[in-house]
């Protein structure tokens, strides 16, 4: 019998990605460095270098579909409209992703003029996919490609100045990304390690944390995202609850800020660490991961 436990015990642990120290290395946006950003080709390289985690980002279409993209418009740097011809800085922001149903937001070309600031990135033919297809595309590619689970980091692009302009207000915003999420893992019920949700928004992590308490929303890992100069614990008690995860931009880490941090039981995942001695210096440090565009470069961390 102890030994029909054990079993279970072991075969279970295998299914389930543990919420042990391993280091975590995120692809973000994929792999940005090296493909098209927030793309399906960009999320399957970013598996095929090894990733634990998958990172991207999260807007809303006019008819309600969540979409991958960074911003909530056409980026000028590599958008190509219908037509053939590249997105005008000028008018970049009068495309809104909110304003144009995803069969529009579809037809236009993110890939094939590459990124100037990413010279490494591979140029191909490519539109912005719903959340729902990268992970139906990144599942089935694990199965077939007999790869380790993996998790999903989903950041909510969300500045309250937007609200009602380029993007919904909190709940409707969350409430429309749970739905996804509920959906794409019926069997599972949203594992929750698994999946993170993030964002520089406070006011959408206190919507998922409250949609926990109050709805059906899935209990899943919640990240604050962190970008000015406050210490950890002033950026916390504006959050007002503990999160899982404390993500800031890296140069704003510090040991000591890192080792205050696992006192409060919370994991430290900077973005967007690059430089391969940046990133052995913050695992000296103790960081339990970290966020890149070139995920090749943190191979053997």
């Amino acid at each position: 019998m102890r030994f029909l436990l054990l079993l279970v015990f072991m075969l279970t642990s295998a299914l389930v990605p543990s919420d042990s120290p391993t280091f975590d290395i995120q692809g973000h946006r994929g792999c940005r460095g090296l493909m098209p950003e927030n793309t399906v080709p960009a999320f399957l390289k970013a598996l095929d270098l090894g990733v634990t985690t998958l990172e991207m980002d999260v807007v809303i279409s006019k008819d309600r579909q969540v979409v991958v993209s960074h911003e909530p418009y056409f980026n000028a740097a590599f958008s190509i409209a219908p037509d053939g011809v590249p997105v005008d800085k000028k008018a970049q922001r009068d495309l809104v992703l909110y304003n144009m149903t995803y069969a529009d937001i579809k037809r236009y070309n993110v890939g094939t003029n590459g990124n100037p600031a990413y010279p490494e990135q591979q140029k191909l033919s490519i539109h912005k996919p719903l959340l729902s297809e990268v992970i139906e595309q990144a599942e089935a590619y694990r199965k077939a490609h007999n790869l380790p689970l993996f998790s999903y980091n989903i950041e909510i692009k969300s500045e309250p100045s937007e609200y009602g302009k380029s993007q919904p207000e909190p709940a409707e915003f969350c409430d429309l990304v749970q739905a996804v999420l509920k959906k794409q893992f019926p069997t599972e019920r949203v594992n929750p390690n698994r999946i993170v949700i993030q964002s520089f928004d406070f006011a959408m992590l206190k919507q998922w944390k409250k949609g926990v308490a109050e709805s059906d929303y899935p209990p899943v890992r919640l990240s604050a995202l962190v970008e000015n100069l406050r210490s950890p614990s002033t950026n916390l008690d504006e959050l007002g609850f503990t999160p899982d995860v404390y993500s800031p931009y890296f140069r704003l880490l510090s040991k000591r800020k890192i080792d205050w941090l696992h006192e409060q039981s919370i994991r430290v995942i900077p973005w967007t660490v690059n430089n391969r001695a940046d990133m052995e210096r913050l695992k000296r440090w103790g960081v339990d991961g970290l966020i890149t565009d070139y995920p090749d470069r943190a191979s053997g961390l």
